[in-house]
Protein backbone atom coordinates (compact mmCIF):
# COMPACT_ATOMS: atom_id res chain seq x y z
CA UNK A 1 0.00 0.00 0.00
CA UNK A 2 1.43 3.40 -1.02
CA UNK A 3 2.25 5.82 1.78
CA UNK A 4 -0.33 8.59 1.98
CA UNK A 5 0.95 12.16 1.67
CA UNK A 6 0.31 14.35 4.71
CA UNK A 7 -2.30 17.06 4.25
CA UNK A 8 -1.04 20.14 2.44
CA UNK A 9 2.30 18.56 1.51
CA UNK A 10 3.13 18.22 -2.20
CA UNK A 11 4.03 14.83 -3.58
CA UNK A 12 7.53 14.00 -4.81
CA UNK A 13 6.19 14.48 -8.33
CA UNK A 14 5.64 18.16 -7.49
CA UNK A 15 9.18 18.64 -6.21
CA UNK A 16 12.12 19.95 -8.25
CA UNK A 17 15.67 20.02 -6.90
CA UNK A 18 18.21 22.28 -8.59
CA UNK A 19 21.77 21.27 -7.73
CA UNK A 20 25.35 22.33 -8.38
CA UNK A 21 24.82 25.99 -9.32
CA UNK A 22 26.07 29.17 -7.73
CA UNK A 23 23.12 30.82 -5.97
CA UNK A 24 22.66 34.55 -5.48
CA UNK A 25 21.36 34.78 -1.91
CA UNK A 26 20.65 37.97 0.09
CA UNK A 27 23.79 37.14 2.10
CA UNK A 28 25.94 36.79 -1.03
CA UNK A 29 26.69 34.35 -3.83
CA UNK A 30 27.11 30.78 -2.57
CA UNK A 31 28.85 27.98 -4.48
CA UNK A 32 27.56 24.49 -5.22
CA UNK A 33 24.05 25.27 -4.05
CA UNK A 34 20.84 23.31 -3.95
CA UNK A 35 17.35 24.74 -4.23
CA UNK A 36 14.32 22.57 -3.50
CA UNK A 37 11.08 23.75 -5.05
CA UNK A 38 7.78 22.32 -3.86
CA UNK A 39 4.72 23.41 -5.79
CA UNK A 40 4.99 27.13 -6.47
CA UNK A 41 7.40 27.96 -3.65
CA UNK A 42 10.98 27.52 -2.57
CA UNK A 43 11.06 24.91 0.18
CA UNK A 44 14.77 24.86 0.99
CA UNK A 45 18.11 26.35 -0.06
CA UNK A 46 21.49 24.92 0.88
CA UNK A 47 25.06 25.40 -0.24
CA UNK A 48 28.45 23.78 0.08
CA UNK A 49 29.70 26.71 2.17
CA UNK A 50 26.92 26.22 4.72
CA UNK A 51 27.37 22.45 4.69
CA UNK A 52 31.00 22.99 5.77
CA UNK A 53 29.83 24.97 8.77
CA UNK A 54 30.02 28.47 7.33
CA UNK A 55 27.15 30.87 6.85
CA UNK A 56 28.03 32.59 3.60
CA UNK A 57 25.20 30.84 1.83
CA UNK A 58 22.64 31.72 4.51
CA UNK A 59 21.70 28.07 5.07
CA UNK A 60 18.72 27.59 7.38
CA UNK A 61 19.96 24.27 8.86
CA UNK A 62 21.85 23.95 12.12
CA UNK A 63 25.56 23.31 11.78
CA UNK A 64 26.29 19.63 11.57
CA UNK A 65 22.88 18.62 10.20
CA UNK A 66 23.11 16.05 7.44
CA UNK A 67 21.22 16.92 4.28
CA UNK A 68 18.59 14.25 3.61
CA UNK A 69 18.16 13.11 0.04
CA UNK A 70 15.34 14.88 -1.76
CA UNK A 71 13.06 12.91 -4.05
CA UNK A 72 11.44 14.35 -7.16
CA UNK A 73 13.04 15.76 -10.30
CA UNK A 74 16.71 16.68 -9.90
CA UNK A 75 18.33 19.13 -12.32
CA UNK A 76 22.11 19.44 -12.39
CA UNK A 77 23.01 23.08 -13.04
CA UNK A 78 26.72 22.88 -12.35
CA UNK A 79 28.51 25.80 -13.99
CA UNK A 80 25.44 28.03 -13.88
CA UNK A 81 24.26 30.92 -11.73
CA UNK A 82 20.75 31.11 -10.25
CA UNK A 83 19.39 34.58 -9.49
CA UNK A 84 15.95 35.75 -8.35
CA UNK A 85 13.34 36.44 -11.01
CA UNK A 86 13.61 40.01 -12.27
CA UNK A 87 11.06 42.67 -11.25
CA UNK A 88 10.29 45.46 -13.73
CA UNK A 89 8.40 48.47 -12.37
CA UNK A 90 8.26 50.28 -15.73
CA UNK A 91 7.47 48.44 -18.97
CA UNK A 92 5.12 49.46 -21.80
CA UNK A 93 5.27 46.57 -24.24
CA UNK A 94 7.12 43.75 -25.94
CA UNK A 95 6.68 40.90 -28.39
CA UNK A 96 5.03 43.29 -30.84
CA UNK A 97 2.31 44.25 -28.34
CA UNK A 98 1.53 47.06 -25.92
CA UNK A 99 -0.05 47.34 -22.50
CA UNK A 100 -1.87 50.41 -23.86
CA UNK A 101 -3.85 48.30 -26.32
CA UNK A 102 -6.73 47.59 -23.91
CA UNK A 103 -6.68 44.09 -25.47
CA UNK A 104 -6.27 41.40 -22.80
CA UNK A 105 -4.69 38.90 -25.20
CA UNK A 106 -2.17 41.43 -26.44
CA UNK A 107 -1.31 42.42 -22.87
CA UNK A 108 -0.75 38.75 -22.01
CA UNK A 109 1.57 38.47 -25.02
CA UNK A 110 3.61 41.39 -23.66
CA UNK A 111 3.87 39.75 -20.25
CA UNK A 112 4.83 36.39 -21.76
CA UNK A 113 7.60 38.00 -23.82
CA UNK A 114 9.24 39.58 -20.81
CA UNK A 115 8.82 36.46 -18.70
CA UNK A 116 10.83 34.51 -21.27
CA UNK A 117 13.59 37.03 -20.62
CA UNK A 118 13.49 36.55 -16.85
CA UNK A 119 11.00 39.19 -15.68
CA UNK A 120 8.72 37.17 -13.42
CA UNK A 121 6.97 40.22 -11.88
CA UNK A 122 6.09 43.41 -13.75
CA UNK A 123 4.09 46.61 -13.56
CA UNK A 124 2.29 47.57 -16.78
CA UNK A 125 3.01 51.14 -17.86
CA UNK A 126 0.60 53.18 -19.96
CA UNK A 127 1.36 56.10 -22.29
CA UNK A 128 -0.26 59.54 -22.31
CA UNK A 129 -3.78 59.53 -23.73
CA UNK A 130 -7.24 60.93 -23.08
CA UNK A 131 -8.44 60.26 -19.55
CA UNK A 132 -11.33 58.15 -20.82
CA UNK A 133 -8.98 56.00 -22.90
CA UNK A 134 -6.54 55.59 -20.00
CA UNK A 135 -9.44 54.57 -17.77
CA UNK A 136 -10.45 51.93 -20.35
CA UNK A 137 -6.90 50.59 -20.46
CA UNK A 138 -6.74 50.57 -16.65
CA UNK A 139 -9.91 48.47 -16.40
CA UNK A 140 -8.38 45.78 -18.62
CA UNK A 141 -5.02 45.84 -16.84
CA UNK A 142 -6.71 45.70 -13.43
CA UNK A 143 -8.31 42.38 -14.43
CA UNK A 144 -4.86 40.99 -15.25
CA UNK A 145 -3.60 42.17 -11.87
CA UNK A 146 -6.45 40.28 -10.22
CA UNK A 147 -5.39 37.18 -12.19
CA UNK A 148 -1.79 37.54 -10.93
CA UNK A 149 -0.48 38.20 -14.43
CA UNK A 150 0.73 41.67 -13.42
CA UNK A 151 1.72 43.35 -10.18
CA UNK A 152 0.03 46.68 -10.91
CA UNK A 153 -0.37 49.66 -13.21
CA UNK A 154 1.93 52.62 -13.77
CA UNK A 155 0.43 55.74 -15.36
CA UNK A 156 3.25 57.55 -17.15
CA UNK A 157 1.45 60.67 -18.26
CA UNK A 158 -0.59 62.68 -18.99
CA UNK A 159 0.48 64.81 -16.00
CA UNK A 160 3.96 65.61 -17.30
CA UNK A 161 5.81 68.63 -18.67
CA UNK A 162 5.31 69.60 -22.32
CA UNK A 163 8.94 70.74 -22.28
CA UNK A 164 10.12 67.21 -21.38
CA UNK A 165 7.43 65.10 -23.03
CA UNK A 166 9.82 62.70 -24.77
CA UNK A 167 7.72 60.09 -26.59
CA UNK A 168 4.40 61.41 -25.24
CA UNK A 169 2.05 63.40 -27.49
CA UNK A 170 2.25 67.06 -26.40
CA UNK A 171 -1.37 67.87 -27.28
CA UNK A 172 -2.62 65.20 -24.89
CA UNK A 173 -0.70 66.44 -21.86
CA UNK A 174 -2.47 68.22 -19.03
CA UNK A 175 -1.74 69.74 -15.66
CA UNK A 176 -2.06 67.31 -12.73
CA UNK A 177 -5.43 68.39 -11.36
CA UNK A 178 -5.93 66.23 -8.26
CA UNK A 179 -9.49 65.47 -9.37
CA UNK A 180 -8.19 64.00 -12.64
CA UNK A 181 -5.47 62.12 -10.81
CA UNK A 182 -8.13 60.61 -8.54
CA UNK A 183 -10.19 59.56 -11.60
CA UNK A 184 -7.31 57.48 -12.95
CA UNK A 185 -6.52 55.95 -9.57
CA UNK A 186 -10.19 54.99 -9.13
CA UNK A 187 -10.35 53.60 -12.68
CA UNK A 188 -7.63 51.11 -11.75
CA UNK A 189 -9.86 49.54 -9.06
CA UNK A 190 -7.02 49.20 -6.55
CA UNK A 191 -4.40 48.14 -9.12
CA UNK A 192 -2.69 51.54 -9.49
CA UNK A 193 0.87 51.16 -8.18
CA UNK A 194 2.62 54.24 -9.56
CA UNK A 195 2.00 57.50 -11.38
CA UNK A 196 4.60 59.81 -12.91
CA UNK A 197 4.01 63.51 -12.27
CA UNK A 198 5.91 66.69 -13.13
CA UNK A 199 5.61 68.37 -9.71
CA UNK A 200 6.32 71.91 -10.95
CA UNK A 201 3.04 71.98 -12.89
CA UNK A 202 -0.10 73.54 -11.33
CA UNK A 203 -1.59 70.98 -8.95
CA UNK A 204 1.61 68.92 -8.95
CA UNK A 205 2.37 68.98 -5.24
CA UNK A 206 -1.27 68.41 -4.26
CA UNK A 207 -1.36 65.45 -6.65
CA UNK A 208 1.78 63.98 -5.12
CA UNK A 209 0.18 64.25 -1.69
CA UNK A 210 -3.01 62.64 -2.97
CA UNK A 211 -1.10 59.71 -4.46
CA UNK A 212 0.94 59.19 -1.30
CA UNK A 213 -2.22 59.23 0.83
CA UNK A 214 -3.84 56.71 -1.54
CA UNK A 215 -0.90 54.31 -1.28
CA UNK A 216 0.16 54.91 -4.89
CA UNK A 217 3.83 55.57 -5.62
CA UNK A 218 4.32 59.16 -6.75
CA UNK A 219 7.19 59.28 -9.24
CA UNK A 220 8.95 62.42 -10.44
CA UNK A 221 9.68 62.38 -14.15
CA UNK A 222 9.26 64.04 -17.54
CA UNK A 223 9.83 67.19 -15.56
CA UNK A 224 11.38 70.64 -15.84
CA UNK A 225 11.45 70.96 -12.07
CA UNK A 226 14.09 72.93 -10.19
CA UNK A 227 16.19 71.50 -7.38
CA UNK A 228 14.07 73.22 -4.72
CA UNK A 229 10.75 72.25 -6.30
CA UNK A 230 11.91 68.64 -6.52
CA UNK A 231 12.80 68.66 -2.84
CA UNK A 232 9.31 69.99 -2.08
CA UNK A 233 7.81 67.11 -4.04
CA UNK A 234 9.90 64.58 -2.13
CA UNK A 235 8.75 66.10 1.15
CA UNK A 236 5.18 65.86 -0.17
CA UNK A 237 5.57 62.10 -0.62
CA UNK A 238 7.30 61.33 -3.93
CA UNK A 239 9.54 58.24 -3.68
CA UNK A 240 10.66 57.38 -7.23
CA UNK A 241 12.65 59.06 -10.02
CA UNK A 242 11.19 57.98 -13.37
CA UNK A 243 14.13 56.92 -15.60
CA UNK A 244 16.58 59.27 -13.90
CA UNK A 245 18.56 61.58 -16.24
CA UNK A 246 16.15 61.01 -19.14
CA UNK A 247 13.37 63.56 -19.85
CA UNK A 248 14.61 66.08 -17.26
CA UNK A 249 17.15 68.94 -17.14
CA UNK A 250 20.79 67.95 -16.98
CA UNK A 251 22.91 68.37 -13.87
CA UNK A 252 24.23 71.95 -13.74
CA UNK A 253 26.82 73.40 -11.41
CA UNK A 254 24.69 76.50 -10.68
CA UNK A 255 21.26 75.02 -11.35
CA UNK A 256 21.49 71.40 -10.14
CA UNK A 257 17.89 70.71 -11.11
CA UNK A 258 15.97 67.55 -10.20
CA UNK A 259 18.83 65.10 -10.72
CA UNK A 260 20.84 66.29 -7.72
CA UNK A 261 17.77 66.34 -5.46
CA UNK A 262 16.72 62.85 -6.52
CA UNK A 263 20.19 61.33 -6.15
CA UNK A 264 20.88 62.76 -2.73
CA UNK A 265 17.63 61.93 -0.96
CA UNK A 266 17.50 58.51 0.73
CA UNK A 267 13.74 58.36 0.30
CA UNK A 268 14.04 58.10 -3.49
CA UNK A 269 14.46 54.96 -5.59
CA UNK A 270 16.02 55.88 -8.93
CA UNK A 271 15.01 54.06 -12.10
CA UNK A 272 17.80 53.50 -14.64
CA UNK A 273 17.54 52.18 -18.21
CA UNK A 274 20.70 50.13 -18.64
CA UNK A 275 20.63 49.51 -22.39
CA UNK A 276 23.76 51.39 -23.45
CA UNK A 277 21.65 53.98 -25.31
CA UNK A 278 19.85 55.91 -22.60
CA UNK A 279 22.84 56.22 -20.25
CA UNK A 280 26.61 56.31 -20.62
CA UNK A 281 28.28 53.73 -18.34
CA UNK A 282 30.00 56.53 -16.39
CA UNK A 283 26.61 58.08 -15.60
CA UNK A 284 25.23 54.75 -14.45
CA UNK A 285 28.23 54.24 -12.19
CA UNK A 286 27.80 57.75 -10.81
CA UNK A 287 24.19 56.96 -9.93
CA UNK A 288 25.26 53.79 -8.10
CA UNK A 289 27.96 55.67 -6.25
CA UNK A 290 25.77 58.62 -5.23
CA UNK A 291 22.48 56.85 -4.54
CA UNK A 292 23.93 53.55 -3.33
CA UNK A 293 23.13 50.11 -4.70
CA UNK A 294 20.12 49.77 -2.41
CA UNK A 295 18.31 52.68 -4.10
CA UNK A 296 18.66 51.73 -7.79
CA UNK A 297 16.02 49.88 -9.81
CA UNK A 298 16.83 48.84 -13.36
CA UNK A 299 13.84 49.12 -15.67
CA UNK A 300 13.27 48.37 -19.33
CA UNK A 301 10.86 51.19 -20.25
CA UNK A 302 10.34 48.75 -23.12
CA UNK A 303 7.90 49.32 -25.96
CA UNK A 304 6.45 46.79 -28.40
CA UNK A 305 9.74 46.02 -30.17
CA UNK A 306 11.31 44.40 -27.11
CA UNK A 307 12.12 40.81 -28.03
CA UNK A 308 11.48 41.62 -31.71
CA UNK A 309 13.40 42.77 -34.80
CA UNK A 310 13.79 46.28 -36.26
CA UNK A 311 10.70 47.79 -37.87
CA UNK A 312 7.66 49.98 -37.20
CA UNK A 313 5.73 49.59 -33.96
CA UNK A 314 2.92 51.38 -32.09
CA UNK A 315 3.49 53.21 -28.81
CA UNK A 316 0.11 54.29 -27.53
CA UNK A 317 -1.33 56.48 -30.31
CA UNK A 318 2.11 57.05 -31.93
CA UNK A 319 4.26 55.20 -34.44
CA UNK A 320 7.82 54.27 -33.57
CA UNK A 321 10.63 53.16 -35.86
CA UNK A 322 13.25 50.80 -34.51
CA UNK A 323 16.68 50.80 -36.13
CA UNK A 324 19.60 48.83 -34.76
CA UNK A 325 17.53 48.18 -31.64
CA UNK A 326 16.94 51.89 -30.87
CA UNK A 327 13.32 53.11 -30.88
CA UNK A 328 12.49 56.65 -32.03
CA UNK A 329 9.24 58.51 -32.79
CA UNK A 330 8.81 58.42 -36.55
CA UNK A 331 6.60 61.50 -37.15
CA UNK A 332 5.00 64.56 -35.60
CA UNK A 333 6.45 67.31 -33.38
CA UNK A 334 8.49 64.84 -31.31
CA UNK A 335 9.91 62.93 -34.31
CA UNK A 336 13.38 61.60 -33.61
CA UNK A 337 12.88 61.42 -29.83
CA UNK A 338 13.93 58.18 -28.18
CA UNK A 339 10.72 56.24 -27.56
CA UNK A 340 11.34 53.90 -24.67
CA UNK A 341 13.63 50.97 -25.30
CA UNK A 342 13.79 47.49 -26.78
CA UNK A 343 15.52 46.25 -23.63
CA UNK A 344 14.81 43.05 -21.72
CA UNK A 345 16.07 42.63 -18.18
CA UNK A 346 18.28 39.63 -18.92
CA UNK A 347 20.30 41.90 -21.22
CA UNK A 348 20.37 44.57 -18.51
CA UNK A 349 21.77 42.02 -16.05
CA UNK A 350 24.48 40.85 -18.42
CA UNK A 351 25.48 44.40 -19.28
CA UNK A 352 25.63 45.32 -15.59
CA UNK A 353 28.23 42.66 -14.76
CA UNK A 354 30.17 42.50 -18.05
CA UNK A 355 30.24 46.17 -19.11
CA UNK A 356 29.33 48.36 -16.13
CA UNK A 357 31.57 46.63 -13.62
CA UNK A 358 28.83 45.83 -11.13
CA UNK A 359 29.00 42.76 -8.93
CA UNK A 360 26.39 40.01 -9.17
CA UNK A 361 25.06 41.14 -5.79
CA UNK A 362 24.63 44.72 -7.02
CA UNK A 363 22.91 43.57 -10.20
CA UNK A 364 20.50 41.39 -8.19
CA UNK A 365 19.67 44.35 -5.99
CA UNK A 366 18.90 46.55 -8.99
CA UNK A 367 16.91 43.98 -10.95
CA UNK A 368 15.11 42.07 -8.21
CA UNK A 369 15.46 43.05 -4.55
CA UNK A 370 15.04 46.82 -4.76
CA UNK A 371 12.06 46.90 -7.15
CA UNK A 372 10.33 44.14 -5.15
CA UNK A 373 10.77 46.15 -1.97
CA UNK A 374 9.52 49.30 -3.71
CA UNK A 375 6.35 47.50 -4.79
CA UNK A 376 5.83 45.90 -1.39
CA UNK A 377 6.10 42.33 -2.73
CA UNK A 378 9.45 41.50 -1.14
CA UNK A 379 7.72 39.03 1.17
CA UNK A 380 7.30 36.72 -1.83
CA UNK A 381 9.61 37.98 -4.59
CA UNK A 382 12.93 39.72 -5.19
CA UNK A 383 15.22 37.23 -3.47
CA UNK A 384 15.81 33.50 -3.16
CA UNK A 385 14.68 32.29 0.24
CA UNK A 386 12.57 29.45 1.69
CA UNK A 387 8.86 30.27 1.63
CA UNK A 388 9.09 32.72 -1.26
CA UNK A 389 7.69 32.18 -4.73
CA UNK A 390 9.87 29.93 -6.89
CA UNK A 391 10.69 32.74 -9.31
CA UNK A 392 14.21 32.33 -10.59
CA UNK A 393 16.51 32.83 -13.57
CA UNK A 394 19.31 30.49 -14.63
CA UNK A 395 22.33 32.08 -16.32
CA UNK A 396 25.30 30.37 -17.94
CA UNK A 397 28.96 31.23 -17.40
CA UNK A 398 28.68 34.12 -19.88
CA UNK A 399 25.62 35.50 -18.03
CA UNK A 400 23.28 34.55 -20.85
CA UNK A 401 19.80 33.37 -19.87
CA UNK A 402 19.23 29.64 -20.23
CA UNK A 403 16.29 29.07 -17.86
CA UNK A 404 13.32 30.84 -16.27
CA UNK A 405 11.05 29.45 -13.56
CA UNK A 406 7.94 31.28 -12.39
CA UNK A 407 5.84 30.01 -9.49
CA UNK A 408 7.63 26.67 -9.74
CA UNK A 409 6.97 26.14 -13.47
CA UNK A 410 9.61 26.28 -16.18
CA UNK A 411 8.89 28.99 -18.75
CA UNK A 412 12.31 28.49 -20.33
CA UNK A 413 13.83 25.08 -19.65
CA UNK A 414 17.60 24.74 -19.36
CA UNK A 415 18.95 22.37 -21.98
CA UNK A 416 18.36 18.77 -20.94
CA UNK A 417 15.72 19.50 -18.31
Amino acid sequence: MAQQQSAGRPSDAGRTVLTGARIARPSGVADNGRITVEGSRIADIRSRDADRGGNRGGDSRRRGDVAPPAAGTTVDLTGHLIVPGFVDVHVHGGGGGSFSSADPEECLKVAATHRRHGTTSMVASTVTGDLSELARQAAVLAELVQQDELVGIHFEGPFISPHRCGAHQPELLRDPDPADVRKLVDAAHGAARMMTVAPELPGGLDSVRLLADAGVIAAIGHTDSSYDATREAIDAGATVATHLFNAMPGLGHRTPGPIAALLEDERITVELINDGTHLHPAILQMAFRDAGAERVAFITDAMGAAGMTDGMYPLGPMRVEVRDGVARISEGPTAGSIAGSTLTLDRAFKRAVTVDGLTVDQAVQALSANPARLLGIDDRAGSLAPGKDADLVVLDAAYDLVGVMRRGEWLVRPTGV
